[in-house]
């Protein structure tokens, strides 16, 4: 293999393009050739989530369109890996072309971790982070995807880390998409929940796969008034 397609993400490209741009560097680095998927914005995840399934099925043409089984597709996100592998085929049940190209990509597709550690078999890849960090698994990662360890494997080989724990960390932070509009007050208690237990970690920074949650906890972690910094675990395997 030679050759993967990397989706950014919506989340990615308009508010942490240095994540999507540090998965890149370190998918070359593994002498992969990445070809950005520029025909293809976003996956319709937040259009699916709302009952928008038009506009969704809009949203999943484009991006089947712009990728082919055969070669590897990994997306820096476990929310939008979960989207392409399990709810396109709810999504895209009444249109049996899409529904078929659906089912013949999603053998490959791959959040980046789990692309890394199952794919590439790789767990050092020669990164020094000299932080104290906090691993914030997003609810999608855990529970859709079923990727557990990947992360830490990644993040336990990495120079100068110290791993800290959090407190019932298979929580949510609270964001999940418009969840965190449509109902503020229990997003936030999630949110406080969550603070609390980087606090008490001890960790400088925290790193998740997904940049909703980054978004989520980073704005939560300022409006503490903590000096905590959020990082994507990409940026974090791309740090020298």
């Amino acid at each position: 293999m030679t050759e993967v397609r990397l989706f950014a993400t919506c989340l990615a490209e308009e508010f942490y393009p240095a994540a999507a741009d540090a998965a890149a560097r370190v998918l070359r680095e593994l002498k992969l050739k990445v070809r950005p998927m520029r025909r293809a914005f976003c996956c319709g995840q937040a259009a699916f989530n709302e009952g928008m399934r038009e506009q969704a099925r809009d949203l999943a043409r484009r991006f089947l369109g712009a990728c082919e089984p055969g070669t590897p597709v990994v997306i820096p996100s476990g929310s939008c890996a979960a989207m392409v592998k399990m709810s396109y085929a709810d999504l895209l049940a009444g249109d049996p072309k899409l529904s078929a190209k659906a089912a013949a990509l999603r053998p490959w597709v791959y959040e980046f971790s789990q692309f890394l550690v199952g794919v590439m078999k790789v767990r050092y890849l020669g990164a020094r982070f000299e932080r104290a960090v906090a691993y914030h698994p997003g609810c999608h990662l855990l529970r859709e995807m079923g990727v557990r360890e990947e992360p830490r494997l990644l993040l336990s080989a990495v120079s100068g880390i110290r791993l800290c724990e959090l407190r019932n960390v298979q929580e949510c932070c609270g964001f999940g998409g418009m969840f965190s509009v449509k109902f503020p007050h229990i997003s936030g208690g999630m949110l406080t929940d969550k603070v609390a237990s980087i606090r008490e970690s001890g960790a400088d920074t925290v790193v998740a796969n997904d940049c909703g949650c980054l978004m989520q906890i980073g704005g939560g972690l300022s409006r503490a008034g903590l000096d905590i910094e959020t990082r994507h675990l990409a940026e974090v395997l791309a740090s020298r």
